[in-house]
């Protein structure tokens, strides 16, 4: 969904109902122990939310955005199932006198700050992963380019205490005929062009970048995944 939505269990509770109904009363659905008035407060706060719907004959559904909502439930534990990220990876290859030149991008902001990789950006709701991956290139290095499909990466960062920081799946572009003028400042990066043997003597590299670069490099679609574990976040 567009703004993830944080639910109180009671409301989670009702949700979890309904899934497997089409609809019911008032009454079907306080089976908590709650006093109706602090029932009905839980009720109205989930259509307020856009989540629940009351029909003409009094009883209550699942909204559109409801459904979709409801159906992220872990129905045991009844709260919402965090899942991985869907994410798009880009970057612009160029050739300047024979020698091909990647597009790298040095990430600014927390978390990771001061790495160096590709341009990544979330894919938003309702936009397909193509359009994510030439809005971004856009957004952030003020080019436009030809984008063609290399893969997907599933990256996984762990703590050294074994925590899971991040959860990612990662949709793996590559611009070619790149056109425009490099913004090689922006908030939270700064972009520059770098061959492969420059990028080898990267200080603050992130650790897939060998991986991603060979997945750019190819010319047949890849998939990987692999967890790492990320000294500093």
């Amino acid at each position: 969904m567009g703004t993830e939505i944080e639910v109180h269990p009671a409301q989670a509770n009702i949700l979890r109902a309904l899934l497997f109904k089409k609809e019911a009363r008032f009454s079907e659905l306080n089976k908590t122990g709650l006093t109706n008035d602090h029932f009905s407060f839980h009720i109205n706060q989930l259509i307020d939310l856009g989540l629940l719907e009351k029909n003409a004959s009094g009883t209550y559904g699942l909204s559109a955005k409801g459904k979709e909502f409801a159906n992220r439930l872990d129905t045991e534990k009844v709260i919402i199932q965090r899942q991985a990220k869907l994410t798009v990876l880009v970057t612009c290859t160029r050739k300047v006198k024979g020698i091909t030149q990647y597009l790298v991008h040095r990430r600014l902001k927390q978390p990771l700050f001061g790495f160096y990789g590709f341009l990544t950006g979330k894919i938003k709701w309702g936009e397909t992963a193509l359009e994510a991956a030439q809005r971004e290139l856009k957004e952030e290095t003020g080019l436009t380019a030809e984008m063609i499909f290399c893969g997907i990466e599933h990256k996984m960062d762990y703590s050294v205490k074994g925590e899971i920081l991040e959860d990612k799946f990662f949709f793996i572009f590559k611009g070619v005929r790149p056109k425009g003028k490099l913004e090689e400042k922006v908030e939270g990066g700064e972009n520059q062009w770098l061959s492969e043997k420059e990028i080898r003597k990267i200080p603050l590299p992130f650790k897939d970048f060998p991986q991603v670069v060979e997945t750019v490099k190819g010319k047949r679609l890849r998939f990987f995944e692999k967890k790492f574990t990320e000294e500093i976040y």
